[in-house]
């Protein structure tokens, strides 16, 4: 009996551990006209010192007015399923249509009022209609953002200049039928043929399709490479030596 129950404490220690790895709360209408939002603060003993922030835009399927469906994949789902982010995570939701950068910008804004964030260590990362959303807030506000991460997406900007000045990792699958690979590659040929590339890393994982890429949210190299880059670096680099192998990210949802 004595062994039944010291189990027993021991599984609700565990839970209770992860339930408290970060805390999630929902802001609705606190923007006039803007996004509604979820803000994930990781548990710490001190609410007063400063921390990074992450920028999480979702794809199309989870547009709406419903916000718990941005929780059905990506970074705040790879939070409810354990992953520690040593980061405030946001996660705006956006009713329908393209990503507006100017309204990203306001939801940030809100944050870094309201939360103690680093400010020269804040991180964009998203997939799909959010790769999109991921590049254009990046080419609008290029002094803002220390690293950013765009999974099969595009950039809405023909010509987007923006994109040089911050370390950049673009990654597509080439067997995606959702957003063709050559939306990636324009951004990533614009960047080389302006010379100005120095900051951009750039992977074609070969045979994937648009849901394969969904993977990298759940692994911690992810958020290693993202939160390894500052705006205070200088010279400003991106970071070469954090890979991710197909294997890791075949075991990325174990």
């Amino acid at each position: 009996m004595n062994k039944y129950v010291f189990s027993l404490l021991l599984i609700v220690c565990q839970l209770s551990s992860f339930c408290s790895a970060s805390e999630i709360k929902t802001y609705k209408g606190v923007i006039s006209g803007g996004y509604d939002f979820y803000v994930s603060t990781p548990t710490t003993k001190s609410d007063t010192v400063a921390k990074p922030m992450v920028v999480f835009l979702h794809g199309a399927s989870l547009c709406g007015t419903n916000i718990e469906r941005v929780r059905r994949y990506g970074v705040l789902n790879a939070v409810d399923r354990g992953m520690r982010i040593p980061a405030i995570v946001v996660a705006p939701q956006n009713p329908g249509g393209a990503w507006r950068p100017s309204k990203v910008n306001d939801v940030m804004m809100w944050v870094e009022r309201n939360y103690s964030v680093d400010t020269s260590r804040v991180y964009v990362i998203g997939m799909s209609l959010g790769g999109y959303g991921t590049l254009d807030f990046v080419n609008a506000y290029p002094d803002k953002v220390a690293a950013a991460m765009a999974l099969c997406g595009g950039c809405s900007v023909k010509c987007p200049a923006g994109l040089s000045k911050v370390p950049l990792w673009v990654m597509h699958g080439t067997a995606d039928r959702a957003v063709a690979l050559s939306k990636s590659r324009e951004v990533v040929n614009y960047l080389k043929g302006s010379k100005a590339d120095s900051l951009l890393r750039y992977d074609w994982i070969s045979g994937a399709n648009h849901g394969y890429l969904a993977r990298f949210f759940y692994l911690k190299k992810t958020y290693d490479w993202l939160l390894a880059h500052s705006l205070n670096d200088t010279p400003r680099v991106v970071n070469r030596k954090i890979d991710i192998s197909r294997q890791e990210m075949n075991s990325a949802y174990r």
